[in-house]
């Protein structure tokens, strides 16, 4: 199977996966999952309610005690959303699954967040610095012969 070109580029994926997911995505849009834990006093209408309160999140599905949310990271981060939740009184699943999918989530996040904030290198046009310098160093493939013999047949 051969991707299109402008999907793979060195043999990478440069889009984020279409699938509502809990894992790392690379574009700004996130698709994420709240799962909620058994002993949670408030219920998943709370729950929509609150995510319609904050804004600029997107409830994308629902089940049992989960909620398929879609954000920008740019508005929002999955941590600052969590602790909007815990201060309204929810209680998230906290399985050592969970909790470790948590911190992945935030420190793949923070970094692109902070990665966002960098200036933008310009690295596809570092090669001119060593091409002008090669111009400029004397070597062995410069040739010396006059233009009106090089042009003789």
């Amino acid at each position: 199977m051969v991707a299109h070109a402008s999907q793979r580029r060195f043999g990478r994926e440069h889009r984020a996966p279409r699938k509502p997911g809990f894992g790392p995505q690379a574009g700004l849009l996130k698709h994420r999952e709240l799962r909620f834990c058994k002993r949670c006093p408030r219920t998943l209408d709370e729950a929509l309610q609150l995510l319609q309160a904050l804004g600029g999140i997107t409830v994308t599905g629902h089940r049992d005690r989960a909620v398929a949310i879609e954000y920008r990271l740019t508005d929002h981060s999955f941590r600052s959303i969590e602790r909007a939740f815990r201060r309204c009184g929810f209680v998230l699943d906290t399985s050592a699954t969970m909790r470790v999918m948590r911190g992945l989530l935030y420190f793949c996040e923070d970094t692109q967040l902070r990665n966002l904030k960098q200036p933008e290198r310009l690295i596809k046009k570092s090669n001119e610095i060593y091409v002008q310098a090669w111009q400029h160093h004397r070597h062995g493939d410069h040739d010396d012969t006059p233009n009106e013999l090089r042009d003789y047949r």
